[in-house]
């Protein structure tokens, strides 16, 4: 909802009704100082305006005008189990069938760890098939990495750009909302959509040899 605040009130937002997170806009934005074109922080890299904290100041751009209807998704209230389906791979193969038996039937929860880099598991480890690490690889929004401990992590707005540690699936964007609203100690429970083709395209052959990719040499 849009609130009028005057000038030298005190604005108090209290905790999150629902779900762990909510989020305060002010009309103008806030103008703090671009990094590398962007306002917001990345905690992991430390880029971007300082962190909040008690006492900052921040000043604002100008109004807008009228305020605006808030154009935002209905919230479905705290769910009591998060199902979260799977794409498996491209590191499936990193784990027995066993522990991918785990990961689809295993009673898993909502970690008081999570935060907004990863939502982080509570429950059973996941048997691996290969020992060792990998060397750092791109890491998607949704991929669903696992430690040495063997407990699942999915990757939220914050998670860094590559790790080591094998991806056992990814989860699709859509669902991602909801897994950063669940409160600590939700049930978690990962359903298989089936394995997705992660390799690059296959090239075609024909009597003028080896189909170039797009924009290749």
């Amino acid at each position: 909802a849009a609130v009028r605040v005057p000038a030298g009130a005190l604005l108090d937002a209290g905790a999150a009704a629902h779900g762990v997170r909510s989020y305060m806009a002010f009309d103008g934005g806030v103008e703090a100082e671009p990094v590398l074109g962007s306002r917001a922080t990345d905690v992991l890299s430390g880029l971007g305006p300082a962190p909040l904290v008690d006492g900052a100041v921040l000043r604002l751009g100008p109004p807008g005008g009228p305020a605006p209807g808030v154009d935002g998704a209905p919230h479905r209230g705290v769910v009591p189990e998060l199902v979260l389906p799977v794409v498996l791979g491209p590191r499936d193969d990193w784990f027995t069938p066993a522990g991918l038996r785990t990961l689809t039937t295993g009673a898993f929860r909502v970690s008081a760890a999570s935060n907004r880099i990863g939502l982080r598991t509570e429950g059973p480890s996941l048997e691996r098939a290969k020992d060792g690490e990998l060397a750092s690889e791109g890491m998607a929004l949704g991929a669903l990495q696992v430690p040495p401990d063997g407990r699942p992590v999915l990757f939220l707005a914050d998670h860094p750009t590559t790790g080591g540690y094998p991806v056992v699936g990814v989860v699709p964007e859509p669902y991602l909302a909801a897994a950063a609203q669940a409160v600590p100690g939700t049930p978690v429970r990962f359903t298989p959509l089936g394995r997705a083709s992660w390799g690059p395209p296959a090239r075609r052959s024909g009597a003028d040899g080896p189909e170039k990719p797009p924009g290749g040499s």
